[in-house]
């Protein structure tokens, strides 16, 4: 069985510029488990959004070749607070350099999902929108019961696939819906995919879930 090495104390990063200059969006972008920032090198172009910075995020612990933001094997917990703390640094060092909140985007894929709803329901500022694909929650009725003060005002969008052949779809319907019930506000879309993104399909909906949250040009 593999043993998890938390191996880095600060987040490899890598900023791809938007293409409109000066732009202060921001899109931060985090992977699934085994993956990398490099599996995710194609979403700026993908989206089309040229005011839309994207800072790629490699997961903090090694595995098989990629990342992991959290140990599946044994106790989960220690792994999502300890990766939770690195992005809220994370975070607050794009303030520091003037990427606010308000204008942020969180994107995460499964386990990168994950971490999107553990940092958008703690953190203390109001993102511009969290987006979570093919993913679940940590432990929501804690979630629900630990959120922070501006939480009910975030914006989730979250998405699922009928055949997910990981993470069932009832199960994680089940957690959103209980997320809801705790004053969550959360887009709730359902494709016929395995775990995976859905082509242009999904992209499509990411778009506009982006695009109508940013100030028209």
């Amino acid at each position: 069985m593999l043993t998890t090495r938390y191996t880095a104390a600060v987040l490899d990063t890598e900023l791809i510029p938007a293409a409109e200059p000066d732009s202060e969006w921001l899109m931060v972008v985090l992977h699934g488990l085994g993956d990398s920032m490099e599996g995710y090198r194609w979403l700026p172009g993908a989206l089309r959004i040229p005011a839309l910075n994207t800072l790629l995020v490699n997961a903090p612990d090694d595995y098989y070749g990629g990342f992991s933001w959290y140990d599946i094997y044994n106790n989960t917990a220690p792994g999502v607070e300890r990766s939770r703390d690195l992005l809220f640094d994370l975070l607050d060092q794009q303030r520091a350099d003037g990427f606010a909140s308000e204008q942020t985007f969180l994107f995460g894929f499964s386990q990168g999902c994950l971490m999107t709803l553990e940092v958008g329901l703690r953190y203390p500022y109001k993102f511009a929108g969290l987006i979570g694909i093919s993913g679940y929650a940590h432990e929501p009725d804690k979630l629900v019961a630990e959120q922070s003060p501006v939480a009910a005002e975030q914006s989730f969008l979250i998405t699922h696939g009928t055949a997910d052949p990981l993470l069932p779809l009832t199960q994680t319907k089940t957690q959103m819906e209980q997320l809801q019930a705790g004053g969550i506000r959360m887009q709730w879309e359902v494709f016929e995919k395995e775990h995976t993104i859905q082509g242009e399909a999904e992209v499509a909906v990411i778009r506009k879930f982006v695009e109508d949250r940013m100030p028209p040009l």
